[in-house]
């Protein structure tokens, strides 16, 4: 069985990410796969193409180009000569489905949504162009996968198909996130603290979606009673000389010697299982949080937003608090520090049961496998 992917893009997103696990794990199981980027190629493209998975680049420098590159598409698809193309994000969707209706055989499209939806008011107005066309075209899509529930949910209340519409949640490599003792250790040692100070964290890369000024607010807050905790943040864009962090370091100095930003890192796994909590302080947009799963199976308990579907990943490991609510944020860290180490270990224990259980990449990957095979009977 061959299946195309096309992806809006290959950069260090969640989604993309999610996608080279997947394409990983596909390769070599019975599935030749190739993958289309509707964009130039970003970090993830070596990463998929180490696995011996042909990468097509049509560097789409503008979304208005989306028809052209619909056409390129169908070039390398007479080639490749897919038995069902899977969509990765918005406009790769409408791509593939453009693409598939103009190679001259029937290809069944798999749309891929890797997001939550509360306002379409937030998103660029190019983007809100593609939704409201992939709402007329839903209907057509052999089958719509979102990654969470809420984002279902979202998306067919503005109009997408329910008949076509199920929900794959992202998988995730127990392997490479596990509890690190050491790298508790060397993290502190390394931003130059001691072994017991209490450490809390945020990955994301820079974004309005992202919260991290509601984070930085919940940081202050808690730092005016308790000094001696540290915040670590990482991600692209998550640097001093960018505005929103200088800006919130200036205006507010009791944080510039606990808050350690740390920009685009390789080493997450390591940071992660170094935090005494993890957090995500999204506003909207999320749907699936990659860090809040990688933190449980961290063992580390986490405070999130109830963003997307925060709650069903985080269960009983950790705190959910409303959306832009820092003194909510403060007051759940406040308690999971409260606790004493064998109690907070314990949560971030039945984080990691709870993931594994319901978010592991094996059972992630059979269900796409099921799907696709379902699709090109």
């Amino acid at each position: 069985m061959r299946v195309l992917f096309v992806s809006t893009g290959l950069a260090t997103g969640g989604a993309e990410k999610q996608l080279a696990g997947l394409l990983a794990l596909l390769h070599g199981k019975g599935v030749r796969v190739g993958v289309v980027s509707l964009a130039s190629p970003g970090p993830v493209s070596k990463e998929i193409a180490a696995f011996g998975i042909p990468v097509w680049h049509l560097g789409l420098d503008h979304h208005w180009r989306l028809p052209l590159a619909a056409v390129q598409i169908v070039t390398l698809a007479r080639r490749f000569r897919p038995d069902v193309m899977q969509g990765w994000m918005y406009h790769a969707n409408l791509a593939a489905h453009w693409a598939a209706r103009a190679t001259g055989w029937r290809v069944p499209v798999v749309w891929g949504v890797r997001q939550s939806l509360y306002d379409i008011r937030r998103e660029k107005p190019m983007t809100q162009g593609v939704i409201r066309l992939s709402v007329r075209l839903s209907a057509q899509a052999a089958a719509i996968v979102y990654n969470a529930e809420v984002a279902r949910t979202q998306h067919e209340h503005i109009g997408f198909a329910s008949s076509r519409g199920l929900v794959i949640g992202n998988g995730f490599d127990a392997e490479r996130w596990q509890p690190d003792a050491q790298a508790r250790l060397a993290v502190r040692a390394e931003l130059g603290l001691a072994a017991d100070t209490p450490l809390i964290g945020i990955i994301a890369r820079y974004h309005p979606m992202k919260g991290h000024e509601v984070f930085l607010e919940a940081a202050r807050l808690l730092v005016e009673e308790q000094p001696n905790v540290h915040f670590l943040l990482a991600g692209k864009g998550v640097m001093e000389d960018t505005p929103v962090f200088a800006q919130w370091l200036s205006e507010y100095p009791m944080l510039a010697g606990c808050v350690h930003l740390l920009g685009e890192r390789r080493d997450i796994p390591r940071l992660t299982a170094a935090l005494d909590v993890a957090s995500s302080s999204s506003s909207w947009g999320e749907a699936f949080s990659n860090a809040i799963a990688e933190a449980l199976l961290c063992a580390v308990p986490v405070v999130a937003t109830a963003v997307g579907d925060a709650s069903a990943i985080v269960g009983d490991a950790g705190r959910i608090v409303p959306p832009g609510d820092s003194q909510a944020m403060a007051r759940a860290w406040r308690d999971l520090l409260a606790m004493d180490s064998n109690a907070r270990c314990h949560l971030g224990m039945m984080g990691r049961d709870h993931v594994r259980a319901h978010f592991g990449r094996d059972a992630i990957v059979k269900r796409y496998l099921d799907l696709y095979r379902e699709m090109a009977i």
